[in-house]
């Protein structure tokens, strides 16, 4: 695995800094729904990977945001979001990151999440703890739900589908401290690994969203399920991802407002 784990960080940090150099350029964007975007430096990004691992591993599957992707049969395929926070990065607003995961027969065993405005590289293998610039990391020791710092975002389609978090955020904004919505998922799952955020919750992601930030948080030590408490899984509608402590009081939370909606 060590070769595997110096393969992935070195795609994400490539793969970063090439976002970083471009990101005050003039973007081309094309539109994948009304709000949903995506930029030349997305598919430039995704290229760079998905390049790399088709030379290094032919076998390989890929799962990526932009490209059909492969399904060989492999034991092992990589899920990859080349450029999580798009919307932000074509505004030359400086909060994204490259995410990758690797799955070993369906369970993810290795996740990178880097910030390349940070240099800030997120790491975890299975069983062997959770990173960062090879430092380990630790959820937060936070127990009190109205002391606690979350971060949640919103549905492209959020202006069609009632089913777009607003009710989640407003009732979740009177329980707690604070709510940040910083516009990408990969990096504050992996903030909550690195316990600067307390939890977080989202509907409608993808997998190349959750996966790397999915193994970080366990890794670290939290917590990652549904929104109801069931078992997280990447084809899981929703996610809630926390440091263990206020689990069960965001689903409390949740509860009351699935309660209040319906009446």
């Amino acid at each position: 695995m060590d070769d595997l784990r110096e393969f992935i960080t070195s795609l994400a940090r490539e793969a970063g800094l090439f976002l970083k150099r471009r990101l005050n350029d003039k973007h081309i964007i094309a539109y994948k729904g009304e709000i949903n975007i995506v930029t030349d430096a997305d598919r430039m990004s995704e290229e760079m990977i998905t390049s790399k691992i088709y030379n290094k591993y032919p076998s390989h599957d890929i799962l990526a945001e932009e490209s059909m992707g492969t399904n060989k049969g492999s034991d092992f395929r990589w899920i990859i979001d080349p450029l999580d926070g798009t919307t932000n990065y074509a505004h030359g607003y400086p909060v994204f990151c490259v995410s990758i995961a690797l799955e070993k027969e369906g369970e993810v065993c290795l996740g990178a999440v880097y910030n390349p405005m940070l240099d800030e590289m997120f790491v975890a293998e299975k069983g062997q703890g959770a990173f960062l610039n090879d430092k380990r990391i630790y959820v937060s020791s936070v127990v009190d739900l109205s002391r606690s710092l979350l971060a949640t975002g919103f549905p492209y389609d959020i202006r069609n589908d009632e089913n777009n978090n607003i009710n989640y955020f407003n009732g979740m904004a009177k329980s707690v401290q604070a709510i940040r919505r910083a516009g990408s998922a990969a990096l504050d799952m992996a903030y909550v690994a690195a316990g600067r955020f307390d939890g977080f919750w989202e509907l409608k992601l993808m997998p190349w969203d959750t996966a790397a930030g999915w193994l970080l948080i366990i890794e670290a030590g939290g917590m990652v399920s549904d929104l109801c408490g069931n078992p997280f899984y990447l084809q899981s509608p929703h996610v809630m991802a926390s440091n263990g402590h206020i689990h069960d009081d965001m689903i409390t939370v949740f509860k009351e407002i699935n309660r209040g909606d319906r009446a």
